[in-house]
């Protein structure tokens, strides 16, 4: 699913699950973003330039972590719980990521299997081998 106005709906269907979350991003596997955003009235705690410096490692991250695949199986998802917000990332086809950031309030329990849900349309079995 390539189409940015469906990326979009996702992103903003994400966001509205819940009034903690900061931001619903897309990021592709070279760390750009390439939908998404953060919540209405919601401001980033780092600059444009961190971000982007985010974005790539990210997306480096989510690659390197396909090598404990046949061990472990497939990633799903992955949380840190940092001193300002929680982070989640979500691991798509083509080694495409969202990236969520929320607040530390939220029901992290519950949360990515929410999103897990609405994101499996963009989840196809990896087609690489290592």
């Amino acid at each position: 699913m390539d189409n940015v106005d469906e990326l979009e709906k996702i992103c903003q269907k994400i966001i509205q699950l819940d009034p903690k979350m900061r931001s619903a991003r897309l990021i592709n596997s070279r760390g750009h973003l390439t939908a998404g955003g953060m919540r209405d009235g919601v401001f980033s705690l780092e600059d444009q330039k961190q971000d982007e410096m985010m974005f790539m490692e990210l997306a480096l991250r989510v690659r390197m972590r396909h090598e404990f695949d046949a061990e472990f199986g497939e990633v799903h998802f992955s949380m840190s719980y940092r001193d300002k917000v929680i982070v989640m990332s979500f691991p798509l086809s083509n080694d495409d990521v969202l990236l969520l950031s929320c607040e530390k309030e939220i029901d992290f329990g519950k949360l990515p299997f929410k999103v897990l849900k609405i994101i499996k349309p963009l989840k196809k079995s990896p087609t690489k081998t290592f």
